[in-house]
């Protein structure tokens, strides 16, 4: 209830910042509306459709109320239902998201155990290495980098760009979204290698795994039945990071593959200055990586009961 608490104030803190920062900017919604030669009547009519007519706190009002409705109101240009357009583009940038995810998870696991497990190997090595290289490279750069070898050279891929019927052709839809799905997901899992890599030296070096050992366990076995559990612990809140991160880094992927997702829609809304696209996007955006934490902490408090009495206080 307490972290349920902080997720509902944090939500609220960030329509207040994200309200107060959108009417910083310099200009008027209303221009999205008027042509270069308005007159000021028309002017003042589309400051009047808008509302940013109105003083700032009942502007707040109006955009407070209309999120109590879950009404992201409508678009300043298109007239169409914000709330349906961002449901359109999460068919997007959500599977790109999760399945970018699984991959890094099913890379990074593996890999970081054994870079932990053999690090005086050459292997173990490389895979630190490669992991470096990986964080270092902007993701955007990746992505140019995979169309270049496999959508123009080798012509595996398409370089961009998603099916006119979504969905209905779920092959045809993985093909397209295969290059965005790798490049986001060698960025992450680099990123979370090196996290799984630090929590496996660390049950290394644990008293209970050196215990476990002398009590006749293998090195495998002990490493299974007592450090994963152990390990997984701060992993778990780092993977409730990564996962935002890689929600955000889909959203800058989706420009380089031309992917009619969430990232499109908030740039098209900056350029047209059209807030109420802009501020559906960013406060689906901050919701959507606010649960990922608020369900990140609860895992961990059910995966290690320690952190549920810390949490209640002392048992007697």
């Amino acid at each position: 209830m307490r972290r349920l608490a902080i997720l509902i104030v944090s939500l609220l803190f960030a329509a207040v910042v994200l309200f107060a920062l959108l009417r910083l900017l310099p200009g008027d919604p209303a221009n999205a509306l008027v042509g270069v030669g308005a007159t000021p009547e028309q002017i003042a009519a589309a400051r009047q459709q808008v509302g940013s007519d109105l003083p700032l706190a009942s502007q707040f009002i109006r955009f407070a109320a209309s999120l109590a409705r879950f009404d992201l109101g409508q678009s300043f240009v298109s007239g169409a239902s914000v709330s349906g357009e961002i449901f359109d583009r999460l068919t997007v940038t959500v599977p790109l998201t999760l399945l970018a995810f699984a991959l890094a998870v099913t890379l990074a696991v593996p890999l970081g155990i054994i870079a932990a497990t053999r690090a005086d190997r050459w292997y173990g090595a490389a895979i630190s290495v490669f992991s470096q290289l990986g964080i270092a490279i902007p993701v955007f750069w990746l992505g140019i980098l995979l169309v270049t070898a496999f959508a123009i050279n080798f012509r595996l891929f398409p370089s961009g760009g998603f099916p006119r019927h979504g969905w209905d052709d779920p092959a045809e839809v993985f093909r397209d979204l295969a290059l965005p799905v790798l490049t986001v997901a060698i960025v992450m899992a680099s990123s979370l290698l090196r996290y799984v890599r630090s929590a496996t030296q660390d049950v290394l070096g644990s008293d209970y795994l050196r215990t476990a050992r002398a009590l006749g366990s293998g090195f495998v076995e002990a490493l299974v039945r007592h450090g994963i559990r152990n390990g997984a612990v701060p992993i778990i809140s780092i993977l409730g990071i990564e996962l935002a991160s890689t929600f955000l880094g889909a959203v800058v992927v989706e420009k380089v593959f031309a992917l009619p997702g969430l990232g499109s829609m908030l740039l098209l809304g900056i350029a047209q200055r059209d807030y109420p696209n802009v501020q559906g996007v960013l406060f689906v955006s901050t919701l959507l990586v606010l649960l990922i934490g608020f369900l990140a902490d609860i895992i961990q408090r059910l995966v290690d009961p320690r952190l549920r009495d810390a949490s209640g206080g002392v048992r007697s």
